[in-house]
């Protein structure tokens, strides 16, 4: 079966004059998804014609600015050029992991509700102190599912391979769990398992449903 993948585009009015632009600071680097990559263009030359330094990048996507859910590479690459970054877009997800992978502050603009917020300090916080607290959960855990994609992109049975050594050399015990899209609810048909380690897209582990789920790149211990 061919399979063919549109862009979903948002084509309706944007009112440009709803950014607050007292609040944003000088220096600007602009991120957003794939419905909005058609509106950046005007969003940066509003911008600039009010006086801000815009800086927009790319990595591994095809498109100046765009993130995807497990890749926010237009903005760690121009991180250290910008005072802040500013998002197009719906939703705390990107935003969220654009603040956590640059450490700046994020700003955002929701072109469909002509809303501009700035992403809340308190909220990172708390999403960090959530982390820490997995990460000793899964310290006390015996018994570790370790998540293989089969997805393209995403394929780390190798590493899961040496994870499982790794874990096991310290007396937990590991069963590698392959899959193709990660239903939530399968994960609760194996209660035996403790605790799980993603090797698939790292955003994985942040889904609020998922606190028992750590993702590979948080295993910063070296296990002897």
């Amino acid at each position: 079966m061919k399979t063919i993948f549109m862009h979903a585009k948002y084509t309706g009015k944007v009112d440009l004059n709803k950014i607050e632009l007292d609040k944003l600071p000088k220096k600007l680097g602009i991120v957003t998804t794939t419905q909005f990559l058609d509106n950046i263009k005007d969003i940066i030359n509003y911008l600039k014609n009010n006086g801000k330094e815009v800086f927009i990048e790319k990595e591994k996507q095809r498109n100046e600015g765009q993130l995807l859910g497990c890749d926010v590479g237009a903005a760690s690459k121009i991180q250290d050029k910008v005072d802040a970054f500013f998002y197009v877009g719906s939703g705390e997800f990107h935003p969220l992991g654009v603040a956590l992978q640059t450490n700046k502050e994020v700003f955002t603009f929701n072109p469909v509700s002509s809303v501009f917020s700035k992403l809340n300090k308190d909220e990172i916080e708390k999403y960090k102190k959530t982390k820490k607290a997995n990460y000793v959960k899964f310290l006390h855990a015996d018994n570790i599912g370790i998540m293989v994609s089969v997805k393209p992109g995403q394929y780390s049975y190798k590493k899961a391979l040496e994870i499982r050594e790794k874990l096991e050399k310290n007396g937990k015990k590991c069963f590698i769990f392959v899959f193709d899209t990660l239903d939530a609810n399968e994960i609760n048909n194996f209660p035996f398992i403790d605790f799980w380690v993603n090797t698939a897209c790292p955003r994985i582990a942040d889904d609020k449903d998922k606190s028992n789920v750590i993702d590979m790149s948080e295993l910063s211990i070296t296990f002897q």
